[in-house]
């Protein structure tokens, strides 16, 4: 499992690696030799998190020591592969299973660079050591997911999109159905026919089966808006210029199938992604008019660029016609869960506390937080339309995530177990570990809690 970057086999001749917190670094450096201390003293390193320091030996470079936060936190250890000088490395001194896996998860994530177009300025460092399986998979979905939004539409488009869906059940034995352009109509599937005929890329429902039949049914629902302009209510540019990651959902439901099924959890798995672009055209669908759905009811478009959910919703009936176990969907929805939490936060909606719940717990364990939001249903009426059973959008700004999320709810049954989580999928700017651009958010919670359900 050593081909991911940032990684060198466990028995390469590695330099030594150090770590130490802030409070832990007196004691730390009581240890260390009287003229490694000096040095250290001269750089006024104090292992404060995010910090590097050199150390030098007789023949030059002797080692080097980090500065870590909680060592049980992935991106505590994010900095590593850039803060250090390209060439291998080996912890120094044994960490517990928990620090291990953690830097070894930040080490992972850290040396991420998209490369696609160019080459990255430089090499990460690479740690020697022996990856655990898992936790290789949990990189590799999260790269997945990086590396799907950060492609442009040109090369990542709704045909694209069904290419790699494709290779990855073909890796996976899965199989595939996928229903194109008119199909759509004649399987109905309306409104995601209504949202993407306008693009010369016809739109699609991609959907994946895997697993034994009598294992517990779990389906994924992405939004693979593969690109947005917003449609006839047209976005401005500044509003437009990233809407390459409008599949981010697409691009998480994917990636976890595809590390459900590399390490072979118990299910009985569906994947479901509607893919289309949101494109102007003679024929792109319009405010005012009265679309149909797949559930029968009528959805009156008072706003062309609220189509995320207009094509979910058709994916969510179909998943749900299956009686799945849990119902999970990942989407790009709204601007206003961004205004409510921020970049960082997923909103996470649910229809079962108890689901919401372990969804909420895994997420402290593994330092991938989410937050949940309500489903306050009075707020339906914000969604009130005076010639369809409900319209897609609002004209007040206000509680904008909750009547998306809203929205969504009423194309699953109150019986079934579903939630929905409302991600960013994007950093705006570099960190250690979160590059900008596209971003994996509440996966790595996501797979911890469907592995403590299903072992």
């Amino acid at each position: 499992m050593n081909a991911l970057p940032g990684f060198a086999a466990a028995d390469a001749d590695a330099r030594p690696l150090h770590a130490t917190t802030a409070e832990g670094f007196d004691a730390w450096s009581a240890a260390q030799p009287p003229a490694r201390r000096a040095w250290l003293q001269a750089q006024d390193f104090t292992g404060a998190a995010g910090s590097c320091a050199l150390l030098p030996g007789d023949d030059g470079l002797a080692g080097a020591v980090l500065g870590v936060a909680d060592p049980r936190d992935p991106f505590a250890w994010a900095h590593a592969p850039f803060a250090l000088p390209a060439g291998d490395w080996r912890m120094a001194e044994a960490l517990d299973s928990a620090a291990r896996d953690a830097l070894h998860l930040g080490w992972g994530l850290g040396s991420y660079r998209f490369t696609r177009y160019r080459a990255a300025a430089r090499a990460p460092a690479r740690l020697a050591a022996d990856l655990d399986a898992d936790v290789a998979a949990q990189i590799a979905a999260c790269v997945r997911v990086r590396d799907l939004i950060n492609t442009p539409t040109e090369d990542m488009g709704p045909d694209d999109l069904e290419a790699v869906v494709r290779g990855i059940a073909q890796a996976h034995g899965a199989e595939l159905d996928v229903l194109v352009g008119d199909d759509l109509l004649a399987h109905n599937f309306p409104a995601i026919h209504a949202v993407g005929r306008a693009s010369h890329r016809a739109p699609r429902l991609i959907v994946l089966h895997w697993g034994a039949q009598d294992a517990p049914h779990l389906a994924l629902v992405g939004k693979g808006v593969c690109f947005d302009t917003g449609g006839l209510d047209l976005k401005a540019a500044a509003g437009m210029r990233n809407m390459k990651k409008d599949m981010g959902g697409a691009a998480h439901a994917i990636a976890l199938a595809e590390l459900i099924m590399a390490r072979e959890l118990p299910v009985r798995l569906t994947l479901l992604v509607p893919a289309v672009e949101n494109a102007i055209g003679p024929n792109a669908y319009r405010p005012g008019e009265v679309v149909a759905t797949r559930k029968g009811l009528s959805v009156e478009i008072d706003n062309t660029d609220a189509e995320g959910r207009v094509i979910l919703c058709d994916a969510l009936t179909y998943a749900a016609e299956q009686k799945p176990a849990l119902l999970l969907d990942f989407a790009t929805l709204t601007g206003a869960a961004r205004v409510a939490l921020g970049p960082d936060l997923p909103a996470l909606f649910a229809n079962d506390d108890a689901l919401a719940n372990d969804w909420l717990d895994a997420g402290a364990r593994c330092f991938d937080p989410l937050w949940r939001m309500p489903l306050h249903r009075p707020y339906l009426r914000y969604l009130n339309s005076g010639i369809a059973d409900i319209a897609n959008g609002s004209s007040t700004t206000m509680a904008g995530c909750i009547t998306a999320a809203l929205y969504l709810d009423k194309f699953v049954p109150a019986e079934q177990p579903w939630a929905h989580l409302d991600v960013y999928s994007w950093n705006d700017g570099d960190r250690p570990g979160r590059p900008a651009g596209g971003e994996a958010q509440a996966l790595r919670a996501c797979y911890a809690m469907l592995k403590a359900r299903h072992g």
